[in-house]
């Protein structure tokens, strides 16, 4: 009797192919979903976790990987016509980001595609694979998700195209949107669609965006935009319009927005409210293989490879940083997890055939914001600030660390863990916030100790992003003498324990705000503290921040007061030298930089005699071969 080796057991994964369709015993299919990602069958891979959602549902559902765009588009026809609807989706990335560094050169590497190759996808995935689609299939319905679509959804400011482009959906043929996290409008709207309701029709879910047939009334409560047309007129009209669809994506129960793109108007349905625990638990706890699809085998997929052995505890994130799309996309308010479905699946890793004993992450899109909300969540319901950390924690937000901490200790306790590692941002501003109960404030310092401790190799990364007040205050971020504060108290429990442990801080150039002296005294700072910084990165606009949309409009949309940003090519360059002052080439660069600003005092500091010159006395936590690795929020 033949035994088949279960990770490459077919039958246990969604179907890519007419073979695969066959061995499930299929004759037909309800959906189809186009990822512009390889088919990994893991809880992070949105397709993967789409897909298992349906057919928990009892639909009939394929994924086709990839698919050649080029040729004669075979892969766009070999699964035929599903009953229900297309889904389409550039996969786990924005496909301009994937493909092209900051300073918009092409990328040479795909960490979504076996071998890490480049080309498997084109620009805009969202766009060319629902035209394809509808050109071959003009009457089966396409819904686009994923990170592309989602953070596309109104006019956006793209980088590297450097223009304002309308709604996605105003360029590509879906039907519709669904942005966020999807697992439930999808499942609304695919029931809807099954019991023979016209796609058109469904214009009331929840995380949905469509085009507003002429005949229809515009719903009440909706806020309209001022028109993508206006908007190219006029940059101030877009910074207004930002502000307004931030604020209400970070509300539990927002509002409609509509905005007008020539003829055709866009109507984005609000965010549903954050999933409950047993909602969450339903989506993670299905029968992910949480390996590759077959068709991969003996080729590496680099994102894969990376998360493979981590546990996302939560989803959503209420830090509001200017310059990151996780709110947009996943809410501020927090989902989390129950602790028995994240020990059920930590007993799953360490299950995995190449499970060596150690968890790479056990964290969500902020490390320690897991359980955590309002004490009073009617105050929660009421509120529309972007950030509950920014300018302070709120005083209505419960930072008890103490369910985080009981994760670890219950995770930690399996006997075939050696160790958890915790790889995703810590906000140290949050352990570090009081907190009314003098034992949940307790457990915030007792949670840094065992970060520290016992859940780092060698190197804690945090991320203050900068050293200047004006510049943190624009990005949302606290003042960075609470990184002085954090590093004392890493300084500290090193000594005590007699670990030696590197603290590696994150920081960003070219921020709207940020000027050459700023980054001159970034330089002298982090120098004061014998960093040769090495996790940098200089500020890339992505579509539906606030710091992209400063960076296109030169206003602020709060304010709406015009902000110094850097935007040519030798300004970027300039403040991005700062960060390696030490190296030989930049140093006359620097000093004319510094003697034009007519700040000499820091060429003293930078280059004159200094107690705590790391020429002189380097630094424990120095890295022999510093690298200039992008920081990705």
């Amino acid at each position: 009797m033949n035994h088949i080796d279960p990770r490459y057991d077919l039958t246990r994964f969604l179907p890519t192919s007419a073979k695969e369709v066959a061995l499930r015993g299929w004759e037909d299919l309800d959906i189809i979903i186009f990822s512009g990602d390889a088919y990994v069958d893991h809880p992070s891979f949105g397709a993967a976790v789409i897909g298992r959602v349906l057919e928990a549902a009892g639909y009939k559902v394929a994924i086709v990987p990839q698919p050649n765009w080029r040729d004669d588009l075979r892969d766009f026809r070999k699964l035929g016509r599903p009953k229900l609807f297309f889904g389409v989706s550039a996969g786990a990335m924005d496909s301009m980001v994937n493909h092209y560094t900051a300073s918009r050169r092409l990328r040479h590497d795909d960490a979504y595609t076996p071998g890490g190759r480049h080309g498997a996808r084109p620009d805009y995935p969202t766009v060319v694979y629902s035209r394809i689609l509808k050109d071959i299939f003009p009457d089966v319905p396409v819904i686009a998700g994923g990170i592309e679509a989602s953070l596309r959804r109104l006019a956006h400011y793209d980088y590297w195209q450097d223009r304002l482009r309308p709604s996605i959906l105003a360029e590509c043929a879906a039907d519709m949107i669904v942005y966020g996290m999807g697992e439930l409008p999808l499942l609304e709207i695919a029931a809807r669609l099954k019991r023979g309701v016209r796609i058109s029709e469904i214009t009331d879910v929840p995380q949905s965006v469509f085009r507003l047939a002429p005949s229809r009334p515009t719903p009440q409560d909706t806020i309209t935009l001022h028109p993508y047309e206006d908007c190219l007129r006029e940059k101030r009209l877009h910074a207004e319009n930002f502000r307004h669809i931030e604020i209400q994506s970070n509300k539990m129960h927002g509002r409609p927005i509509m905005q007008a793109c020539g003829e055709t108007r866009i109507l984005a349905m609000p965010m549903c409210p954050p999933m409950t625990t047993a909602q969450i638990d339903a989506s993670f706890d299905l029968p992910y293989t949480r390996l590759p699809h077959p068709r991969y085998k003996g080729r590496d997929i680099p994102a894969y490879d990376m998360i493979r052995h981590s546990i996302c505890m939560h989803r959503g994130c209420f830090g509001g940083c200017a310059f990151c799309t996780i709110s947009a996309h996943q809410g501020k308010f927090i989902a989390s997890r129950s602790q028995r479905s994240i020990m059920r699946e930590a007993r799953q890793v360490t299950a995995m055939h190449d499970f060596k004993g150690y968890i790479s992450d056990l964290g969500g899109p902020s490390a320690n914001m897991y359980a955590m909300h309002g004490r009073d969540l009617s105050k929660c319901e009421k509120c529309a600030r972007p950030s509950c950390l920014h300018p302070a924690p709120c005083p209505n937000l419960d930072n008890d660390h103490r369910p985080l901490l009981s994760v670890y200790h219950q995770v930690d306790a399996l006997p075939e863990v050696k160790k958890s590692f915790i790889g995703s941002g810590v906000r140290y501003d949050l352990s570090m916030a009081p907190h009314p109960d003098p034992k949940a404030e307790e457990a915030g310092n007792r949670y840094m100790r065992e970060l520290i401790t016992s859940h780092v190799s060698g190197r804690l990364k945090v991320a203050p992003e900068h050293t200047s007040a004006s510049v943190l205050e624009v990005m949302r971020k606290p003042s960075f003498s609470l990184f002085h504060k954090f590093k004392r108290f890493f300084d500290k429990t090193c000594r005590e324990t007699g670990l030696r442990q590197q603290l590696i801080p994150y920081f960003i150039s070219s921020h709207p705000g940020c000027t050459a002296a700023d980054m001159a005294e970034l330089a002298a700072a982090t120098k004061d503290l014998n960093f040769h910084l090495e996790q940098v990165q200089d500020f890339t606009p992505t579509p539906m921040t606030l710091s992209t949309t400063i960076f296109y409009t030169g206003i602020h949309p709060y304010t709406l007061e015009p902000l110094h940003t850097p935007v040519t090519p030798a300004e970027k360059q300039e403040q991005r030298s700062f960060f390696f002052w030490y190296e030989p080439e930049q140093r006359r660069n620097i000093i004319a930089s510094l003697r034009h600003m007519k700040r000499t005092d820091l060429i003293d500091r930078l280059y004159g005699h200094h107690p705590n010159d790391p020429h002189a006395r380097p630094h424990a936590g120095r890295s022999r071969k510093p690298t200039r690795g992008h920081h990705k929020k």
